[in-house]
């Protein structure tokens, strides 16, 4: 969605925009993501939560019937099919001051997890708070797994297990062992923590491609705007020693086509930017796109399932907690989320497992059957239900993982081009409450890349850039506080607390 929204507004403002996609009909789902009896089938299932601003505004700006479902509630179940809690739709509930709403309102909802563990979570409350406290503590988390930090601040291993755990994988895409804690924080404070509501979450009522891309390309069209598909970038043509004249592609033929430009926008994933950087020298020469190779990713499947029978489901969206090891897990009833199967005799689900490196090589049988058992574990209805047709997606290097010491090697939008941006959930020091693994960060570092370029070239308007909704003021005394007295401690040669 990044480089759609930053084609978008660049076309609006009159310039002569052309978008590069690989696949053969961007924004549109792929002809070859079929089942075996030829239905159609969209990559993973997207969630959009409560502060994603600036999607919203962009879906009420295209005029079009609004796509989302309301926000609706989910359940965590462990891997004996008992219910670990659930998400209530907090929107709907009294309001009340952040972290205190959050632990009011699921007080009676943790079955399975005693108070005495919820609360060794509550110093870990305090990271919140510190993150950024003073220069060099950002960097100093990020260089901490999550799970050190977590383990320090006397998190007991059942609150882990059951919950921050399977929490990470599904919000991160990777186990607490291999992640930043420092991006830990910021993402759970995002979706979760900052306010009562940011954690209820709202999803599209068809496919994404058809809901939201589809009209999105219209409208870039519409304006003026180029969109090519089956284009893969292989390479830039150099300007001067300081800019890029636009850049190559190859065609679905095989040819190489060129595309002159004042100014060029990469709004990929790290393993597209990684090929790309191997395959140029010109940027393979220079230093922060030779940082990129330092990124990692993470392996990602997509499973759907068509059954002979309706069966309902206590919850239209599910987290799976160690069901998979180091494998986050979720499962979502599709009947109920979207407009196209309400109707279908049987029940249509979609399954989707995060860092699933180890499941890759299983055959689709072998993960068909494995979703299978997993939802009748949760769902007992599914166990005498037939899979009548099934698809299932394998994207390799799909997402970012956002490792411990990863941010050093994080590029900012600026490159040392000065006519060459950078767009992605993936760069550093966009001024923005949206972080982490997130569509809505990575479709604002699109509006601000071409603001980026607006800047540069003297033409139109810049895009208004919706922000979070402010830290509330007992948190930003709090951090205010905070930053004073790790400061002050600085200063006499003290670090702390302890567990940093």
């Amino acid at each position: 969605m990044l480089g759609f929204g930053a084609a978008k507004h660049l076309a609006e403002q009159g310039y002569d925009v052309t978008l590069l996609d690989a696949p053969p009909n961007p924004g549109g789902l792929s002809s070859g993501w079929r089942t075996p009896q030829g239905r159609a089938v969209e990559a993973g299932t997207k969630g959009f939560w409560y502060q994603y601003h600036n999607i919203f505004a962009m879906v009420r700006e295209l005029g079009i019937p609004w796509p989302f479902t309301d926000f609706e509630t989910s359940g965590f179940w462990g891997n004996d099919g008992q219910l670990i809690t659930q998400a209530p739709v907090f929107s709907k509930l009294p309001r009340l001051p952040a972290f205190v709403g959050q632990f009011v309102h699921t007080f009676n909802m943790f079955p399975r997890l005693p108070l005495q563990d919820r609360a060794t979570v509550l110093p870990w409350l305090y990271t919140a708070i510190d993150l950024k406290s003073t220069l060099d503590s950002y960097d100093r988390y990020d260089k901490m797994t999550a799970r050190e930090m977590l383990r320090n601040c006397g998190v007991s291993d059942r609150a882990y297990e059951f919950f921050l755990k399977p929490t990470m994988l599904v919000g991160l895409f990777a186990p607490p062992e291999e992640l930043s804690a420092a991006v830990a924080i910021e993402t759970l404070y995002f979706y979760a923590l900052a306010h009562q509501a940011d954690f209820d979450v709202c999803w599209c009522k068809g496919s994404v491609s058809d809901r939201i891309f589809l009209p999105l390309v219209d409208r870039i069209r519409s304006a003026g705007g180029k969109v090519q598909g089956g284009r893969l970038v292989t390479g830039v043509l150099m300007g001067d020693s300081n800019t890029v004249a636009g850049v190559v592609a190859k065609n679905e033929a095989g040819e190489e086509e060129v595309y002159q430009a004042d100014s060029v926008i990469f709004a990929v994933s790290i393993a597209g930017m990684q090929k790309l950087v191997t395959a140029t020298p010109q940027l393979a020469v220079r230093e922060e796109f030779r940082g990129i190779m330092n990124l990692k990713t993470v392996d990602c499947i997509a499973v759907r399932l068509w059954f002979d029978r309706r069966v309902p489901t206590r919850f239209p969206a599910n987290v799976l907690a160690g069901f998979e090891q180091d494998t986050g897990a979720t499962f979502f009833d599709l009947n109920y989320l979207q407009d196209e199967y309400r109707a279908e005799p049987g029940s249509v689900i979609a399954a989707d497992f995060y860092h699933a490196s180890t499941l890759l090589p299983l055959s689709d049988e072998e993960i068909v059957r494995k979703v299978h058992d997993n939802i009748a574990k949760c769902e007992p209805g599914f166990r005498d239900a037939q899979v009548v047709d099934s698809a299932v997606l394998r994207f390799p290097r799909a997402v970012t993982h956002f490792s411990p010491g990863s941010h050093q090697y994080r590029p900012r939008q600026q490159t040392s081009f000065s006519n060459v941006f950078l767009a992605g959930d993936w760069v550093k020091g966009v001024d923005h409450g949206a972080n982490g693994l997130s569509q809505e960060r990575a479709y604002v570092t699109g509006l601000t890349a071409a603001n980026r370029v607006v800047d540069l070239l003297g033409q139109g308007q810049a895009a208004t850039i919706l922000p979070v909704e402010a830290d509330e003021p007992h948190i930003a005394l709090a951090k205010a506080l905070n930053s004073q007295v790790k400061s002050s401690l600085q200063l006499l040669g003290v670090r702390g607390p302890p567990f940093l």
